[in-house]
């Protein structure tokens, strides 16, 4: 199936050309520039959304503290204390 949907879009020069000029008639000469326009905004948005979340991404990974490393207790030489007698 996999191979199937890969030879679909498999286009030639003579399939683009007969694409072209069904979209010329389909939409018309003046509506081409304004779709071409619209699909530039809508890329042109989508990428300004993505750089906006990986920035968003990087800045919250900044300020994710770091890892403290606890102190190391104070250690003290304690002498045994004497036993007293009883």
């Amino acid at each position: 199936m996999n191979s199937s949907v890969l030879l679909f879009f498999n286009f030639g020069g003579g399939e683009i050309i007969v694409v072209l000029l069904v979209v010329l008639l389909f939409f018309g000469s003046k509506k081409i520039p304004e779709l071409a326009r619209g699909l530039g905004r809508g890329m042109r948005e989508f990428k300004d959304a993505t750089s906006g979340v990986q920035r968003e991404i990087e800045d919250s990974m900044k300020e994710v503290p770091k890892k403290t490393v606890p102190k190391a207790t104070q250690h003290t030489e304690s002498k045994p204390r004497e036993e007293q007698p009883k």
